[in-house]
């Protein structure tokens, strides 16, 4: 069974045909629609949006391993394990916060 732990492994899967066709059958499924949001009531879906600063198009909506690559290797093909999600509910379920930091200084401005 193929490990998936350093930045190359991962890397090489997420370039992979393999990784490719299921990510697109996923996408499909899910009709282009993050699932989090559509539990929530929301509808967020991919606007082929064009983003200048880095010349394609902004990515919005991820395929997402349920369990995790890197814990659960015998699943990175799975369907079943496999799900739509927006770049937003993917950084939550993932712990990322891009939020607003505070200011460090706590001197008075003049």
């Amino acid at each position: 069974m193929k490990e998936y732990k350093t930045l190359e492994q991962k890397r090489k899967f997420y370039t992979s045909k393999d990784w490719k066709h299921i990510r697109l059958e996923v996408l499909k499924r899910d009709n282009y629609e993050c699932q989090e949001c559509k539990r929530k009531g929301l509808v967020t879906i991919d606007t082929n949006e064009y983003s200048e600063s880095a010349k394609r198009k902004k990515i919005q909506l991820v395929v997402h391993h349920l369990k995790e690559l890197e814990h659960h290797p015998d699943l990175a093909l799975d369907i079943d394990n496999l799900e739509t999600v927006c770049v937003d509910c993917h950084n939550k379920e993932h712990g990322r916060d891009f939020g607003v930091k505070e200011n460090k200084w706590e001197d008075e401005r003049w």
